[in-house]
């Protein structure tokens, strides 16, 4: 299993320490140190859609209108943050850490 997410992100830091502890063997991601391909963006955003796009952030808010409206596989390529974590890859994926993820991964 493989979580990408933000190591300072207290959401990602929560998922892969709960998965941890659950006995689950995750390899974290940390995107901003290693990001992500064309090809794995793609693949995330074909299976995720739009919804995987932070319009909630920091990073977000600081985008000027003509930066919003550029196509999001652009966006969350130049801006990693933007990304909504976690997003955690086993023979699926997940978005976020919510109870229905929880539920299916624990």
């Amino acid at each position: 299993m493989k979580l990408y997410g933000i190591k300072a992100c207290d959401t990602c830091r929560k998922a892969l320490k709960t998965l941890q502890a659950a006995g689950r063997d995750v390899t974290f991601v940390d995107v901003r140190d290693t990001p992500l391909s064309a090809e794995k963006l793609g693949e995330f955003h074909d299976a995720l859609g739009d919804d995987m796009l932070n319009t909630r952030s920091t990073t977000w808010r600081g985008l000027t209108d003509a930066d919003r409206a550029r196509p999001p596989l652009d966006l969350m390529a130049e801006h990693p943050t933007l990304m909504k974590r976690p997003v955690i890859e086993t023979d699926r994926l997940y978005l976020g850490w919510k109870k229905d993820v929880q539920d299916a991964l624990l």
